[in-house]
Protein backbone atom coordinates (compact mmCIF):
# COMPACT_ATOMS: atom_id res chain seq x y z
CA UNK A 1 0.00 0.00 0.00
CA UNK A 2 1.74 3.09 -0.98
CA UNK A 3 0.89 6.01 1.41
CA UNK A 4 1.43 9.56 -0.35
CA UNK A 5 3.16 12.00 2.29
CA UNK A 6 3.95 15.03 0.56
CA UNK A 7 2.14 16.79 -2.28
CA UNK A 8 2.60 20.47 -3.69
CA UNK A 9 1.26 22.08 -6.74
CA UNK A 10 3.02 25.56 -8.43
CA UNK A 11 1.45 27.35 -11.10
CA UNK A 12 4.58 29.45 -13.30
CA UNK A 13 3.11 32.32 -15.75
CA UNK A 14 4.49 34.24 -18.12
CA UNK A 15 2.68 37.04 -19.98
CA UNK A 16 3.07 39.14 -23.61
CA UNK A 17 1.57 42.44 -23.29
CA UNK A 18 1.75 44.48 -26.96
CA UNK A 19 -0.70 47.15 -28.59
CA UNK A 20 -3.83 45.29 -29.88
CA UNK A 21 -3.75 45.02 -33.56
CA UNK A 22 -5.92 43.20 -36.28
CA UNK A 23 -6.66 40.08 -35.85
CA UNK A 24 -7.10 40.78 -32.54
CA UNK A 25 -7.53 37.20 -30.71
CA UNK A 26 -5.13 36.61 -27.84
CA UNK A 27 -5.64 34.79 -24.56
CA UNK A 28 -6.45 38.19 -23.10
CA UNK A 29 -7.56 41.68 -24.13
CA UNK A 30 -7.38 44.83 -21.69
CA UNK A 31 -9.82 47.55 -22.56
CA UNK A 32 -9.31 50.81 -21.01
CA UNK A 33 -12.77 52.79 -20.17
CA UNK A 34 -12.30 54.91 -22.92
CA UNK A 35 -11.07 52.61 -25.79
CA UNK A 36 -11.69 53.08 -29.30
CA UNK A 37 -14.49 49.85 -28.66
CA UNK A 38 -16.04 48.90 -25.19
CA UNK A 39 -16.67 45.91 -23.25
CA UNK A 40 -20.00 45.41 -25.82
CA UNK A 41 -18.24 45.86 -28.89
CA UNK A 42 -15.59 43.55 -27.49
CA UNK A 43 -18.11 41.12 -26.53
CA UNK A 44 -19.89 41.20 -30.00
CA UNK A 45 -16.13 40.70 -31.62
CA UNK A 46 -15.34 37.63 -29.78
CA UNK A 47 -18.46 36.04 -29.89
CA UNK A 48 -18.55 36.65 -34.28
CA UNK A 49 -14.85 35.74 -34.29
CA UNK A 50 -14.44 32.44 -31.62
CA UNK A 51 -18.27 31.92 -30.53
CA UNK A 52 -18.15 30.47 -27.06
CA UNK A 53 -13.96 30.63 -26.24
CA UNK A 54 -14.19 33.77 -24.42
CA UNK A 55 -15.19 35.63 -21.26
CA UNK A 56 -16.09 39.50 -20.75
CA UNK A 57 -15.50 40.60 -16.90
CA UNK A 58 -16.57 43.97 -16.75
CA UNK A 59 -13.82 45.42 -13.67
CA UNK A 60 -14.61 48.08 -11.24
CA UNK A 61 -10.73 49.64 -11.88
CA UNK A 62 -9.85 53.29 -12.50
CA UNK A 63 -8.47 52.67 -16.11
CA UNK A 64 -9.71 49.44 -17.12
CA UNK A 65 -13.54 48.89 -18.29
CA UNK A 66 -13.04 45.13 -18.54
CA UNK A 67 -10.91 41.85 -19.02
CA UNK A 68 -11.66 39.44 -22.06
CA UNK A 69 -10.64 36.19 -21.16
CA UNK A 70 -9.84 32.76 -23.54
CA UNK A 71 -12.49 30.37 -20.92
CA UNK A 72 -10.09 27.83 -21.45
CA UNK A 73 -7.40 29.61 -19.19
CA UNK A 74 -10.30 30.20 -16.42
CA UNK A 75 -9.97 25.95 -15.90
CA UNK A 76 -6.30 26.34 -15.53
CA UNK A 77 -6.33 28.79 -12.39
CA UNK A 78 -9.19 30.27 -10.49
CA UNK A 79 -10.70 33.07 -12.04
CA UNK A 80 -9.97 35.68 -9.32
CA UNK A 81 -6.48 35.06 -9.53
CA UNK A 82 -6.01 35.34 -13.16
CA UNK A 83 -7.49 38.64 -13.13
CA UNK A 84 -5.53 39.60 -10.48
CA UNK A 85 -2.32 38.80 -12.37
CA UNK A 86 -3.40 40.07 -15.34
CA UNK A 87 -4.32 43.81 -13.91
CA UNK A 88 -1.27 43.39 -11.98
CA UNK A 89 0.94 43.86 -15.04
CA UNK A 90 -1.22 45.08 -17.30
CA UNK A 91 -2.03 48.60 -15.56
CA UNK A 92 1.83 49.40 -15.61
CA UNK A 93 1.42 49.59 -19.45
CA UNK A 94 -2.35 50.02 -19.83
CA UNK A 95 -4.35 53.15 -20.09
CA UNK A 96 -7.86 54.42 -19.98
CA UNK A 97 -7.57 54.61 -24.06
CA UNK A 98 -5.71 51.47 -24.90
CA UNK A 99 -6.85 47.82 -25.70
CA UNK A 100 -3.93 45.42 -25.15
CA UNK A 101 -3.67 42.06 -26.01
CA UNK A 102 -1.76 39.47 -23.68
CA UNK A 103 -0.23 36.48 -24.47
CA UNK A 104 -0.57 34.03 -21.50
CA UNK A 105 1.13 30.88 -20.85
CA UNK A 106 0.63 28.61 -18.12
CA UNK A 107 2.52 25.78 -16.96
CA UNK A 108 1.09 23.74 -14.42
CA UNK A 109 4.09 21.65 -11.75
CA UNK A 110 3.16 18.82 -9.92
CA UNK A 111 5.09 16.93 -7.88
CA UNK A 112 4.14 14.46 -5.21
CA UNK A 113 6.36 12.04 -3.09
CA UNK A 114 5.08 8.13 -2.00
CA UNK A 115 6.44 5.73 0.45
CA UNK A 116 7.09 2.43 -0.93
Amino acid sequence: MRNFTESSKKVELSMRLSEFEIPPMQDVLIIGKKAPIGSEAAKRMVNILSPDQYEIKKLEHPSIEAIVIRKSLLNMLPQDKLISLVLEEGEKIANETMIVKVQLNITIIVSKSIEV
